[in-house]
């Protein structure tokens, strides 16, 4: 066995938004020569979004780097155990355990943390408060930018908060964490709480949620050193 680069990379977005999001890391990626796939998860269910990501991984010729942003870090943790799989990175991510799922991992928020402004859910689906958008979501994108995101909102389906990991990847596979110092969506200390617990080599980034669009350089860095570290 020796340190090998893995030249594959999934992308996996998280609840509201859709894998555009991930343009600026994409196009610093393949201008560095790896083949990087988005997947486009629907986000109604974890069992489907994980479906959505094992449906790419099975037509890859090679090992890949696995990364999730927000509830994208559930379903790599749960898609995370294919084969094609060699190593993890979550953004801002969950990262739940098994029998846990998003709805635990929020139902105890540390002291003083941001309350992320979900508006109650609709026919079964939830949305960021338009208004309040761009500060608790992104807040270091331009006004602009961060409006084209509320407004382009992909209802999020309650059904996936529920869905529960049933054998999270991260304890078979090496994982590394970005967390977000400034996130007002995930608490930056429950990021470090779920990356210390899923053993992850752990960078920080001063950025928002949205630390993907916002700070694509340090998060093409971050899956640089995953693809660089894997033993084959």
């Amino acid at each position: 066995m020796s340190t090998a680069t893995v030249r594959n990379v999934v992308l996996v977005h998280g609840g509201f938004v859709d894998g555009s999001g991930w343009q600026a890391v994409h196009r610093l990626l393949t201008r560095d020569g790896y083949t990087v796939k988005v997947v486009q998860n629907p986000t109604l269910s974890l069992d489907g979004d994980s479906a959505a990501t094992r449906f790419i991984l099975d037509g890859l010729d090679g090992p890949a780097v696995l990364v999730g942003h927000s509830y994208g870090g559930a379903v790599i943790s749960e898609a995370g155990t294919h084969d094609a799989v060699a190593t993890l990175v979550y953004i801002a991510a969950f990262a739940p355990d098994k029998g846990e799922s998003v709805n635990t991992l929020i139902a105890d928020p540390p002291s003083g943390a941001p309350v992320p402004p979900i508006l109650p859910p609709r026919d079964g689906f939830l949305f960021l408060d338009r208004d309040k958008f761009h500060a608790s979501f992104a807040a270091d994108l331009s006004p602009e930018d961060a409006t084209f995101l509320a407004d382009s909102q992909v209802p999020w389906g309650v059904g996936a908060l529920s869905g529960a990991v049933t054998e999270p990847a991260w304890r078979h596979k090496p994982s590394w964490y970005l967390v977000a110092t400034e996130d007002h969506m995930i608490p930056p200390p429950a990021q470090r709480s779920m990356a210390q617990r899923a053993g992850a080599t752990v960078v920080e980034a001063i950025g928002s949620h949205a630390v993907y669009a916002s700070q694509p350089g340090a998060v093409a860095d971050l899956i640089r050193q995953a693809a660089t570290s894997v033993t084959l």
